[in-house]
């Protein structure tokens, strides 16, 4: 098989990385418009790059393309894979642009179009789906998730990347990022009940820094989210509650635990073997999820049954994301 990875940034760099340490039978090329991006590709892992995607369409005969470039620019993108004939790997988009124009084409040609939610494929939100599933009884949980803009890529100014933009800001993506893990654990959110938008930092973005969020989810579970950009530590801090489930994740492989009250006591949940990490990201940030992700796309692919985000599910994610904003202030 053979994959275009269109960006080259960190995103970008960590697919290839990956599929050349796990999936080595992927034969892979890049794109990216920055030649200092395609030199340091080359250098690191060997592989061809160009300058433009209809180079690297025509010089390089590819099943299936990678869209790891930022989100606005994504929709272009993928069309140009799909009428391409390519099966399409996208990153997490933040806006509905070309939606469901895309998804008809892929439909319409018989490929694969599949979404990136990284957080669906961690064994932590994995083992809290069952534990809530188990415990059927109405829960409460409170879930903050934080970090100070500056530091998500500190090898660049926050300003440069799309993190800085309105439309695909720092919040934003925390809440695209988080709801459909969320979603998928307690179910659809029904009903916003409440939404306040704060501004704690002096940082150079025209969208509110902080949100505190309450809703409620069709399973009658309430849910308190705290999401910012601003906290100096990267946080990653989930507590559930109810009578049958007491229940504590720090964001790490080993900060799960559940309180078992017949003991007395907190129990250690270890959901991985071994875990992988990238030193340049927060601790929470942890690789074995990204490896998972991608095999679900090659056994897609194969038509293998597979985890999947779908564009339509997101459609409605994006929406909300949307409904929060508004009631928060920001048009």
């Amino acid at each position: 098989m053979r994959g275009i990875v269109v960006g080259l940034g960190s995103m970008g760099k960590r697919r290839i990385r990956l599929m050349r340490q796990f999936f080595d039978s992927v034969e892979l090329c890049g794109v990216d418009s920055n030649p200092e991006r395609r030199e340091q590709a080359k250098e690191l892992f060997g592989i061809p790059c160009f300058a433009g995607l209809e180079e690297a369409l025509q010089q390089f005969g590819a099943d299936c393309g990678f869209v790891c470039t930022s989100p606005l620019s994504h929709a272009a993108i993928i069309r140009s894979l799909l009428q391409a004939g390519l099966n399409v790997f996208t990153e997490i988009n933040l806006v509905a642009d070309g939606y469901a124009e895309n998804t008809a084409l892929a439909a319409q040609k018989g490929l694969l179009l599949f979404l990136s939610s990284t957080p669906l494929y961690r064994r932590e939100t994995g083992y809290i789906r069952e534990a809530v599933a188990r415990a059927g009884c109405p829960l409460v949980y409170r879930y903050h998730v934080g970090q100070y803009l500056p530091d998500w890529h500190p090898w660049e100014n926050y300003r440069d990347f799309f993190v800085g933009d309105r439309r695909t800001g720092g919040c934003r993506e925390i809440f695209g990022i988080e709801l459909p893990w969320l979603c998928d654990a307690f179910g659809k959110i029904e009903s916003l009940l409440q939404v306040t938008a704060l501004r704690q930092t002096s940082l150079a973005i025209d969208y509110p820094d902080s949100w505190l969020v309450t809703v409620r989810h069709s399973g009658g579970t309430i849910g308190q989210l705290a999401v910012n950009v601003v906290s100096r530590k990267a946080v990653r801090d989930l507590e559930i509650v109810g009578e049958k489930l007491y229940l504590r994740w720090g964001g790490t492989p080993s900060s799960l635990s559940v309180y078992d009250y017949e003991q007395g006591q907190d129990r250690a949940v270890n959901t991985y073997e071994s875990v992988q990490h990238d030193s340049r990201y927060a601790e929470n940030i942890v690789e074995n999820a990204y490896v998972d992700e991608l095999a679900a796309f090659f056994d897609s692919l194969a038509g293998k049954p597979a985890r999947r985000h779908t564009f339509e599910r997101d459609g409605e994610l994006l929406a909300l994301i949307d409904r929060i904003e508004a009631e928060g202030g920001q048009e």
